[in-house]
């Protein structure tokens, strides 16, 4: 060999001797579709459809479709059935095959074969259902199947088996804090129940209606050795959500949600203000037009002229201020980290508000001190439901971008599928 000549292997020089031939539409579908023991013979085209006609290699292996297993006998076959795939740009791809009839010596019947670009009785391949399973994470189902240009029931099919594999296919990891809150289904009170991973931020349970007995079939499908690894869970102040809590989780810490509890203090306060609309009359009602989002807002998001206009406020009304200055007194404890001087300061803004001459506020202290545990272990834990307030969101657009749901579970599927962070299932 020639100094300065670079020497290249047979393999690669059989390569360069090799015409570059164009792949054949037929082998490029087979490869596509992983197919072992089939073929493409022959694809029929028209306008806007492509259909690829499939049959058997000789008398290659057939897969059983319930356990898998090689099979060799056959016993007749079934009528065509077709499977829509990916388009080719604007061409619907289809294909055709009549699947045998296989004898399965494991099953010990006649069972249909399985074949390999498809799952059982799927009448789209797995291609297609992949694209469709991603996109209606970001899209409505009929929004998807609009696109794809397949049926609202073929969408919804192929996204329910993908939260079941999803759901069986999940990695479980001890859970620690978890959250308990309801989200609406549609008017009339409808309810469902979700339970929430606050660790990971994630759904990890969806139950219909808001009952005791929902909470105590989640306990029931946790079961109590991955209920023992739970060591707090923050809900409202709902009584079936605390009793259930405390009936199956006796170790656990019970928080009530920190949002939920300055949500009642604001209703009471707005409470206040109507009844002194009502008590005023006209006078009162043009004085405090307007005041209700400036008596919620906090000090330090106020603008200057929310600022004067509270000002005003403040010399007008004396009943009303001091709804306001025991709402703002209140927001003290949440600085709080010691629960004994937690308990001490609620003690001494209970009797303030027991002694405030208004019934809204006096109602609100009750339900303080009946729930006084619950909240003071905010002190020492921390945790609220504002991770979950953010996936009801989410929850929430997910109902609104389809204009709602007729059943239960059509809607808690969805839920599943953009909130829950399943896997998606081993697809093509």
């Amino acid at each position: 060999m020639r100094t300065g000549q670079i020497s290249y292997p047979s393999w690669l020089r059989s390569l360069e001797r090799r015409p570059n031939r164009p792949v054949r539409m037929e082998t490029f579908i087979r490869k596509q579709l992983r197919m072992k023991s089939h073929y493409v013979v022959q694809i029929e085209e028209s306008d806007n459809v492509m259909i690829a006609h499939v049959e058997r290699i000789g008398r290659r292996q057939l897969v059983c479709g319930r356990c898998r297993l090689p099979c060799n006998q056959t016993q007749g076959r079934l009528q065509d059935r077709t499977w829509q795939d990916l388009n080719l740009r604007n061409i619907v791809l289809k294909i055709r095959y009549r699947s045998f009839r296989v004898c399965c010596p494991r099953c010990r019947k006649v069972k249909i074969e399985k074949v390999p670009w498809a799952e059982p009785w799927s009448r789209v391949t797995r291609a297609l259902a992949a694209a469709v399973a991603v996109l209606a994470r970001k899209l409505s189902w009929l929004e998807v199947a609009c696109h794809f240009g397949l049926d609202w029931k073929t969408v919804a099919q192929i996204v329910r088996f993908a939260v079941a594999e999803g759901l069986r296919l999940r990695r479980w990891k001890p859970l620690h804090i978890i959250g308990l809150d309801e989200v609406s289904r549609r008017r009339g009170h409808e309810y469902l129940t979700l339970v929430y991973d606050l660790e990971r931020s994630r759904i990890i349970w969806i139950g219909e209606k808001r009952k005791r007995e929902t909470i105590d079939s989640f306990f029931h499908w946790l079961n109590p050795r991955r209920g023992r690894s739970i060591h707090a869970v923050c809900c409202d102040m709902w009584a079936p959500y605390a009793d259930s809590v405390r009936q199956h989780l006796p170790r656990a810490t019970l928080v009530f949600d920190r949002f939920h509890l300055v949500r009642h203090l604001g209703d009471a306060l707005n409470d206040v203000r109507i009844d002194e609309v009502r008590r005023l009359g006209r006078s009162g009602k043009n004085a405090l037009k307007g005041t209700r989002f400036l008596l919620l807002k906090n000090p330090w998001n106020l603008t200057a002229v929310q600022r004067d206009s509270l000002f005003d406020l403040t010399r007008i009304n004396r009943r009303l201020v001091r709804a306001y200055l025991l709402k703002e007194s209140f927001q003290l404890f949440w600085s709080y980290h010691s629960p004994f001087h937690a308990k001490r300061f609620l003690q001494s803004w209970l009797w303030q508000a027991a002694h405030s001459r208004l019934d809204p506020i006096k109602r609100f202290a009750r339900m303080v001190k009946t729930h006084i545990e619950g909240i003071l272990a905010w002190t020492t834990l921390r945790i609220s439901n504002g991770t979950s307030e953010g996936i009801n969101n989410k929850v929430k657009l997910v109902s609104h971008r389809a204009f709602g749901f007729r059943t239960a579970t059509y809607f808690m599927t969805a839920i599943y599928h953009v909130c829950a962070n399943l896997p998606l299932p081993a697809w093509a």
